[in-house]
């Protein structure tokens, strides 16, 4: 396991409506872009298990979106998905990538759906991780529905070390708890920067899920475009879902197969919520498979 120390000695910082964005980057310029999106309430850290193998592969680029991790957590801030759609393209724009694969988990799953409705052709393929892809299957931790209630700015203000470590596990397989060290540190980052102070802000995006429901399940739902005699042409698509996982397990895999054309779909047993940590070695073999049979 890779410390936080570490991790945050090597990344950058790039400004974005002033305040500072933490970000990763690895491996050569002259390999594919990969833009790596965290989930809620984490950060960056959280793909440390799957960098070194797809920094061999990839040119990575990890943010830690606004108002998470090792990145500004202003209080007085519109937090959404389209903002921090807005930021993975900025900081795109910066490193001079225009091409680019997607790998999301959770909350970054919302994004890569926001930057799908959005794109251009720029948008090689996506990978999704567990997530609330579609508003009807997500099934909300009760910390999450008390952070979006009328309580929400003072649960966050009170919600201690012991609660987030009891829901965080709930939500790993429990054959598979995560370990204390990564819970330390799950925690640290959630704190960094005071931020249970805008935890209840950042909660918002259950609503923009719901809102933006059309526009986001949409840009899933592309059918292929025939470009020539035999070649169809969308931006390849696959869900690595961990079945187990209450919020978005078995049930969003089979909602995502009922929806999504052609669904391509890689069920993960005995795992949570947080593959890319609990299954490291499942989801790179997943990962990997997808971009050489079908990326």
């Amino acid at each position: 396991m890779q410390s936080l120390e570490s991790w945050q000695a090597a990344g950058q910082y790039i400004s974005h409506h002033g305040h500072d964005i933490f970000y990763r980057t690895e491996g050569d310029k002259s390999l594919p872009p990969l833009l790596l999106i965290h989930g809620f309430p984490s950060a960056s850290w959280d793909w440390h298990k799957v960098w070194d193998t797809l920094g061999k592969r990839f040119f990575l680029i990890a943010p830690d979106m606004i108002g998470f991790g090792l990145s500004d957590k202003p209080q007085k801030y519109a937090y959404s998905i389209l903002d921090q759609a807005d930021l993975c393209q900025a900081l795109l724009s910066h490193l001079g990538v225009q091409d680019y694969h997607i790998l999301a988990h959770d909350y970054g799953d919302s994004v890569a759906q926001e930057l799908l409705a959005r794109q251009s052709g720029h948008i090689l393929s996506c990978v999704f991780l567990n997530g609330g892809l579609f508003p009807e299957s997500h099934k909300p931790a009760f910390v999450q529905k008390l952070l979006i209630s009328p309580l929400g700015a003072l649960v966050g203000k009170l919600f201690t070390a012991k609660k987030f470590e009891d829901t965080m596990k709930a939500i790993f397989d429990p054959e598979k708890p995560p370990a204390q060290d990564e819970l330390d540190i799950l925690w640290q980052l959630l704190n960094h920067n005071d931020g249970r102070k805008i935890i209840h802000k950042l909660i918002y995006y259950m609503a923009e899920r719901k809102k933006y429901r059309s526009r986001w399940v949409g840009a899933m739902m592309v059918e292929p475009v025939k470009v020539g005699p035999t070649k169809m042409k969308r931006v390849p698509l696959r869900l690595i879902d961990g079945l187990t996982d209450p919020i978005s397990g078995a049930h969003m895999a089979a909602r995502y197969e009922e929806l999504v054309p052609d669904a391509d779909v890689v069920g993960l047993d005995r795992v949570g919520h947080y593959p890319q940590i609990e299954a490291p070695e499942q989801v790179l073999e997943a990962f990997l498979d997808f971009h050489k049979n079908h990326a």
